[in-house]
């Protein structure tokens, strides 16, 4: 089913890093991202709050930027429209999306963090998405899923992945949330066969994930596959 996700970023860990360092109050935003094959992204930015002079000084020192080119002289509202090409290392994290099926759908900077909306034909495409992202060194916090519906919503909660089903459904049957516990985390993850550490994780993303189902809110971080 085909799955939109909301991933968070710092903007030390992905594009951009230089210019905002030097710039902090610089507005972003991505237009579009168009991939030219899978190893190379090409957005298309507005940026406000900064004159071009200045703008074109931090992208020539910023070192996740190859090239660029404005497209647009400046509009009315002060926003400059450039066309970019990023260096290698920002370009294998977009890569990781395009090559298990993603599209970005748009990006944002915001407290110092860029958030990326992905649309992905399957929710298995987006775990291994991030997998691949967390294994270039790169923090990922998903902080929203959701999956299109058939019905008239286009849009339903995300749910737990099976080994979070799993997970919770074994902790609740064998008392692991009674007071005083019935069995404790390590015997828990005894009988599923995994570390105690993995198991911590997975119950914590999927409580994170119900409670905030129950709280109405986006869960900050996506059911991975852990």
């Amino acid at each position: 089913m085909t799955t939109i996700a909301e991933l968070s970023l710092s903007t030390d860990a992905f594009a951009l890093a230089e210019t905002l360092q030097q710039r902090p109050t610089l507005e972003v935003r991505v237009e579009s991202v168009v991939a030219e094959g899978p190893d190379r992204t090409v957005p298309l930015v507005w940026f406000s709050n900064v004159d071009r002079s200045e703008l074109e000084a931090a992208l020539d020192a910023d070192s996740t930027v190859d090239e660029y080119r404005q497209l647009l002289e400046t509009t009315e509202a002060g926003q400059l429209f450039y066309r970019l090409q990023y260096s290698e290392a920002v370009s294998s994290v977009c890569s990781c999306v395009y090559r298990h099926g993603g599209t970005v759908l748009d990006a944002q900077i915001s407290d110092g963090r860029w958030t990326l909306r992905l649309l992905f034909p399957y929710r298995e495409g987006l775990s291994d998405a991030v997998a691949a992202i967390e294994d270039h060194g790169v923090r990922i916090d998903v902080k929203r899923m959701v999956e299109a519906g058939q019905g008239e919503d286009l849009e339903t909660t995300a749910a737990l992945t099976e080994p979070q089903q799993e997970a919770i459904a074994e902790a609740y049957r064998q008392g692991y949330y009674d007071v005083p516990r019935e069995i404790s985390l390590e015997e828990l993850a005894n009988e599923l066969d995994i570390s105690h550490q993995a198991l911590s994780e997975r119950l914590r993303r999927a409580n994170r994930v119900l409670a905030g189902e129950q709280l109405e809110e986006p869960a900050s971080e996506m059911a991975t596959t852990d």
